[in-house]
């Protein structure tokens, strides 16, 4: 059931994909909202239970509705369940279109308007980037989201699935993501969000999505070193691991550059991005990698599809394995 779920949920968001404007964003948006508003009085020892309250409850909702639909009225119904809330917690195409869009502008020739859009999807100024590192942003960016809103998802998803839990490893990751997002800095930004959280409580939900992340930061990273070139992937990953273990997006990062044998260096825009950027370029130094090209978009696109694909056959083999033992 695992797999049909998966297959059918990126077949729904293929044919009519959530936009960020979407009733469920908006959802969640005002549910962090309501819970902070009621509970975030500044206190540390607070911070904690709201960001398990938003967390929890939909994710306790999300197992009670699965195990009364498995108990009463059959798998079938229990499957449907875990397609809707996969489709919810996906998002393949709220990302893609803009990674599209940029990789035909830079193909038309037109590095102006390849420029703007990344604008436009980041509200980030490119206007001082020159066409490597345009390039590099738009591929980094492009790595983690799919890792976010895809291989996260997904892997979170069979880990609660093969403990009978359903869909809620899906609803964990993609509830830890959004609140990590929306209270940065202290900030709600999520669409129908307003106000602002305290600086502890923004905290205690970047620390607990770096850690609901890690394993699954990891379990992306191998996989593109798997369909990538394994060695060089493998080896940046081992060099950025011993200068900065808990950073789990240049783990993703250092295995897509080692994987495409490709130099990746995100342009810094606080000081936490400048070290960040100063580490990866010293792993890199160790690796004979080539400068980013507009032509490397394409070799994005193949690796996360053969990522896909390997989870996809990954998944079948497992069920075919239960089916028959």
């Amino acid at each position: 059931m695992t797999l049909l779920s998966l297959l059918f949920a990126l077949l729904m968001e293929q044919v009519h994909p959530l936009t960020q404007d979407s009733w469920i964003l908006r959802a969640q948006g005002q549910w962090a909202q309501l819970i902070s508003k009621q509970l975030d009085t500044g206190h540390e020892k607070h911070t904690g239970l709201i960001w398990g309250l938003c967390v929890g409850l939909p994710a306790v909702l999300a197992l009670a509705v699965y195990w009364l639909l498995w108990t009463f009225l059959g798998w079938v119904l229990a499957g449907v369940w875990c397609v809707l809330v996969l489709y919810a917690t996906l998002g393949f195409r709220q990302f893609s279109h803009h990674f599209t869009d940029i990789k035909e502008a830079f193909e038309a020739g037109d590095d102006a308007l390849a420029r703007e859009k990344l604008a436009q999807w980041k509200q980030i100024d490119t206007s001082q980037l020159n066409k490597n590192e345009l390039t590099s942003l738009v591929i980094e960016y492009s790595v983690l989201a799919a890792h976010q809103h895809v291989f996260g998802v997904l892997f979170w998803f069979s880990i609660g699935a093969a403990f009978g839990l359903g869909p809620t490893g899906a609803v964990v990751y993609r509830l830890s993501q959004l609140l990590s997002k929306m209270w940065q800095h202290g900030e709600l930004s999520s669409p129908g969000a307003q106000g602002c959280v305290s600086e502890g409580l923004s905290r205690t939900a970047t620390n607990a999505w770096s850690k609901v992340d890690w394993l699954s930061a990891r379990a992306t990273a191998l996989s593109f070193a798997v369909v990538g070139n394994f060695e060089d992937a493998i080896e940046c990953w081992r060099n950025h691991s011993a200068l900065s273990p808990d950073d789990n997006d240049g783990v993703v990062l250092c295995a897509t550059s080692g994987a495409l044998n490709i130099r990746l260096g995100i342009v810094p825009s606080s000081p936490m991005a400048k070290e960040e950027a100063a580490i990866r370029e010293a792993e890199q130094e160790l690796t004979v990698f080539r400068a980013v090209q507009p032509q490397h978009l394409r070799s994005v696109v193949g690796l996360v599809w053969r990522t896909v694909v390997m989870w996809l056959v990954l998944l079948t083999l497992l069920s075919l394995s239960r089916l028959l033992g």
